[in-house]
């Protein structure tokens, strides 16, 4: 089979497993509630409750939504460990690769939905900070761009996390290895500025994937300085999605075979 036949049929049998797995995510009533919930809590108890006393220099609401937009897209990617770990010890992939339906398929299709889940829940949180009152003058081609880094920053831990359902043992034990995606943000200039930190974690909040990533987003919709943090950011992104899909194929065949 040539490689177009080859890539024609990968690309077939991704967009048939992300129907599956969007289907099964409709069907997890609890799970897609929670999804979207917990960051509209978040950002409900940020801004009422604790914005008063954090002094970020301006309207708190405008400082903490870059940092909820990416908090979102690590509760997604936990749910995507979770449903690649449930299938491979569900049986479902060995089914799956009777009918001929390669590794790279079945992850991109878990990977997909969790891009479209985190789209909904991001665009949840978005349509209530514009209901409580955020504003941007950003031009569309900000907007853009910073809609278009979180897509990829979503796109590249969805990866990562399939990685990890492939190394977990067990869905539990694969929800737990993620915690990371949801402590990230809280380690950076998400919700506080870094310099308010104690000193030995600033070295850290300023040097890990989440602050650059915050930085530019926050750049393009309220037009702070962004310095190095675009180049910064794209290098994260682009640097885990690299190294996540390199290492799926190997690790699906170690855990298939």
């Amino acid at each position: 089979m040539s490689d177009a036949l080859v890539m024609r049929s990968v690309a077939r049998n991704t967009a048939t497993m992300s129907g599956r797995c969007i289907r099964l995510s409709r069907r997890q009533i609890d799970a897609v509630i929670t999804s979207i919930m917990l960051p509209v809590m978040l950002l409900l108890m940020f801004v009422y409750l604790f914005g008063g006393a954090i002094d970020t220099g301006g309207h708190y609401l405008d400082y903490v939504i870059p940092g909820l937009s990416l908090l979102c897209a690590g509760f997604g990617a936990a749910s995507t460990a979770m449903t690649v770990s449930q299938d491979l010890t569900g049986g479902i992939v060995d089914r799956l690769r009777s009918l001929d339906v390669s590794g790279p398929a079945v992850l991109g299709g878990h990977v997909v939905a969790s891009v479209v889940r985190n789209a909904v829940a991001t665009s949840c949180v978005a349509l209530l900070a514009f209901a409580i009152g955020y504003r941007t003058d950003a031009p569309v081609t900000h907007l853009l761009l910073a809609g278009g880094l979180v897509a990829l920053f979503v796109l590249a831990i969805s990866w990562v996390a399939a990685d990890i359902g492939l190394l977990a043992p067990s869905p539990e034990s694969a929800n737990a290895f993620t915690f990371v995606f949801m402590f990230l943000p809280y380690a950076s200039s998400a919700f506080v500025p870094i310099a308010t930190m104690p000193t030995w974690i600033q070295p850290f909040a300023r040097n890990e994937p989440i602050t650059p990533i915050t930085e530019t987003i926050r750049g393009l919709l309220n037009g702070t300085p962004m310095g190095s943090s675009p180049v910064q950011a794209l290098a994260w992104c682009v640097g885990l999605l690299v190294v996540a899909v390199a290492a799926s194929g190997p690790l699906f065949r170690r855990r298939t075979r």
